[in-house]
């Protein structure tokens, strides 16, 4: 009898055990660990949407074997929509089950057991931009990522949007509107694609596959047609307002899938992230800013700072602040006593050089930084356009009297004089080039420079308290002379060096001081009217502009 029960005790825990699996396997329940959204305004007044999302399911869970694809509304080109996992391509069918508008994903043979990349892409959807209430030359437009029921995700999403704005549009003309209901950084990255346009860029790791975020960009309204810019009437903002309500009551609007093809190619860090300074400073005065040292006038003209860099390199050698160990890669080493005569900017620019690679890069960007607000706070009051009319007239002064020189040797002093004048040029060193047909004969100092010319001379000593020689070349009057070619070619090997071998990656180098002095516009606004067009989901926006895809189903 005993024996009998112990059988049938087993037997009962058996069997719960398995309703409780087979409960457990009849539940979706994943991860969205990583999401990126790409989002094209087109020219043609038309939106784009490719998402590249990766999924971990959890163990015990349902197989994610059907999507819901929620979209923005009914104006989508079926056509236009293809979706894939893991590179092979699943169907796109009309059996949307979520709530609004949306396409249905069968997963079929790809369904996803453990973790796999998903992505679909959405070719053309209409009636996406509406006016922007505080300008009426302005369009807007704003996007919502689908997010998904509480219930089926859970942890943290690495979630990234872009937003590619229509082509033609330039870097100063848009406004973003800052995301909201974001973890990070409300306002963007700003950028241009390989293809040149404009891009918004917001991430952050700590976002979440159950929440909405949305996120928008206003820009002159010519970039696209009139006829795309949706209007509203009073009727039209009454019927979304309905359609909302209606979704909001019985709370069907949740857990869909949305879904991306590969990200596409590497951003071209290209002219936005190169403009550290802005184009207008401040408020523009009248008259012209005089006083501003050379490597100043650079920066309020925008050179490269890899160009900048190399003309505070040779200050500070020319001062005797520091020398050239080897060129490349370039190495630098204090001299002791410090010069009392350098410029704010010298000084950070020397204490970083001496540093390790990473916190050299650091404070050079901090430099760069403090440089570029030092400028703008000069220039206050001033005119940018007649200053810098005045320091291009001292750059082709200085070469006019290079060239009016007699001799070799007031050719030479003439050029030591005006050397960082000179270097304004963006045309430098094919100027040489023309310029110094002849033997050059090099200060006294550029032994500090370059060490080939370095000679023994009298002791100097280095930040590490050691014996340093400065140069003292050889040569007429004790100058060492160099074929103008090779003069030039010198000076443009230093900008290089700084280029590749000190700063990293310029455009990466420089987006980061960008990001700080030359910020991409915001706009308070996200346009002007309620969008009430298409599938009423719950997370319709009450703005104009506005195009949130809605969460799909729960399948």
């Amino acid at each position: 009898m005993k024996y009998r029960i112990l059988v049938l005790f087993l037997a009962l825990v058996f069997l719960f055990g398995l309703t409780n699996a087979a409960s457990a396997q009849s539940n979706y329940s994943f991860q969205l660990t990583n999401e990126v959204v790409q989002v094209f305004l087109n020219k043609d007044g038309t939106m784009a949407l490719d998402y590249q999302l990766t999924f971990v399911n959890d163990p015990g869970a349902h197989i994610l074997d059907a999507v819901d694809l929620g979209l923005p509304n009914n104006n989508y080109d079926m056509g236009s929509i293809r979706a894939d996992v893991g590179g092979k391509a699943v169907d796109v069918t009309s059996d949307y089950q979520g709530s609004g508008s949306g396409v249905a994903l069968n997963l079929g043979g790809y369904s996803i057991f453990n973790k796999a990349t998903v992505h679909a892409y959405v070719g053309r959807i209409s009636r996406m931009f509406y006016p922007d209430s505080s300008d009426q030359n302005y369009a807007s437009s704003e996007f919502s990522p689908t997010y998904f029921g509480s219930q089926y995700v859970h942890g943290n999403t690495n979630l990234t949007v872009v937003f590619h704005l229509p082509p033609g549009v330039q870097p100063n003309e848009p406004k973003y509107h800052p995301a909201q209901n974001w973890p990070g950084d409300k306002n963007p990255a700003g950028g241009l694609d390989s293809n040149g346009r404009v891009t918004y860029t917001w991430n952050s790791p700590n976002a979440n596959g159950a929440t909405q975020y949305t996120f928008g960009a206003s820009f002159p309204k010519q970039y696209i047609p009139a006829s795309a810019i949706v209007t509203t009437s009073i009727f039209d903002i009454l019927g979304g307002m309905i359609n909302s309500l209606m979704d909001y009551l019985p709370f069907i609007c949740f857990a869909g899938f949305f879904f991306g093809v590969p990200i596409l190619s590497a951003f071209s860090n290209r002219k936005r992230k190169l403009e550290y300074i802005t184009p207008g400073i401040s408020i523009e005065g009248h008259g012209i800013k005089r006083g501003l040292t050379a490597v100043e006038a650079a920066i309020l003209m925008g050179q490269s700072l890899d160009k900048v860099m190399t003309m505070i390199l040779f200050g500070a050698v020319k001062k005797g602040a520091l020398q050239v160990v080897t060129k490349d890669p370039l190495k630098v080493e204090l001299l002791q006593p410090q010069p009392a005569d350098l410029q704010t900017y010298e000084t950070e620019f020397v204490q970083a050089m001496v540093k390790g690679d990473s916190d050299r890069r650091k404070d050079l960007q901090t430099m760069s930084i403090n440089l570029v607000k030092s400028v703008k706070e000069k220039m206050k009051g001033f005119s940018r356009k007649e200053t810098l009319d005045y320091y291009k007239a001292i750059n082709e002064k200085a070469w006019q009297q290079i060239n009016a020189a007699g001799t070799p040797e007031v050719k030479s002093e003439m050029f030591e004089q005006a050397l960082e004048w000179t270097m304004l040029d963006k045309d430098y060193d094919e100027r040489a080039r023309r310029t110094f047909t002849g033997p050059i004969f090099m200060p006294m100092w550029w032994g500090r420079y370059d060490p080939v010319y370095r000679q023994p001379s009298m002791p100097q000593t280095t930040s590490l308290g050691m014996p340093s020689t400065t140069s003292a070349p050889s040569g007429s009057g004790g100058r060492v002379s160099l074929p103008g070619a090779d003069l030039a070619a010198s000076m443009v090997g230093g900008v290089q060096n700084f280029s590749g071998k000190v700063l990293g990656n310029l455009n990466d180098f420089t987006g980061k001081v960008t990001n700080v002095t030359n910020p991409v516009p915001v706009s308070t606004s996200s346009g002007g009217s309620y969008h009430g067009g298409g599938g009423g989901c719950a997370c319709a926006c009450a703005c104009a502009g506005c195009a949130c895809a809605c969460a799909g189903g729960g399948r």
